[in-house]
Formats: structure tokens, sequence, C-alpha cells
């Protein structure tokens, strides 16, 4: 089997260490998985997560002059994810697109001088007062406008 850069194969692990794990990949064919290749989060102790003899899938990061393969485990899952997001974006109905007759109305329109301003929030606040002192009968207001 052709090895490719950027491609997703499997293999099965065949030794651990400190700084990742060494996978055989078929036909007298093996890489290395750097343990920081291994998952989106940090990894501290590899062995918690693989054992000799899980077969794992990865992604071909690189294949140095001398036969060295580079492995990602983490590129290979974000790949799936991708594609899993892809295929889920394309199951959706086509009939889901936006109703064309729906037309964009905007808020009503600020008044536009301060005295209008000033109005409102009179009103507002006369309203809010009037609200309170139905709840508590004996609010009164004081010459600064506030509630006691």
């Amino acid at each position: 089997m052709q090895i490719t850069v950027g491609q997703i194969v499997e293999g099965k692990i065949t030794g651990i260490t400190n700084f990742g794990v060494f996978v055989d990949l078929g036909d007298g064919k093996s890489g290395l998985v750097h343990i920081s290749e291994v998952a989106r989060t940090y990894v501290s102790d590899i062995k918690e997560h693989f054992k000799i003899g899980d077969v794992v899938k990865m992604k071909v990061l690189t294949i140095g002059d001398d036969g060295k393969i580079s492995l990602s485990i983490k590129k290979a899952l974000e790949g799936e994810e991708n594609k899993q997001r892809k295929e889920k974006r394309d199951r959706r109905p086509t009939s889901a697109k936006i109703d064309s007759s729906y037309t964009w109305t905007p808020k009503k329109a600020e008044p536009a001088s301060f005295e209008e301003m000033m109005s409102r929030f009179k009103q507002t606040s006369d309203e809010k007062f009037s609200d309170l002192k139905r709840k508590n009968p004996e609010a009164k207001r004081s010459k600064r406008g506030a509630v006691k």
C-alpha cells in the first residue's frame, strides 16, 4: 500500500514512549505519533490514552527522505468531524431557504428632539411610579422624584 502525505491511515500501536506512540502501518512500514499530535488537549501521560495493540486512525503529516513517517491522531479526528459536519449540512432540506416574501421593517423611529425624549421619559417614569403606588400605597415621591 502506497502511503502519501495527507492520507488517513489505520495502524496498530506497537510501542509507547514518553514522547509518543509507534504505530505499525502494515507492509513493514511504521510511523510515530508525537505526544502533541495525540489529542487537542494537553496530554501529560500518553499511557492514559492508549495501550499496545490499540488500532487507531491517523493522518500522515510527513514522510522523511529516510522513510520516517510522522502521524497525527488529532488531525485525523478533525478531518472526521469536518466530514460529519459537511454530511449533516448536505442532508438539510433545500426548502429551508429564507422566505423571500419577508420584508424587514425598522423599529419605531426614535424621537427627533430632546423635548420629545424628555416627554417620553417623564411619561414612562410616571407610569412606573403609578405601578409602584398600586403595589405599595405608602410610597411617596420626594422633591427630587425618588420614591421613599
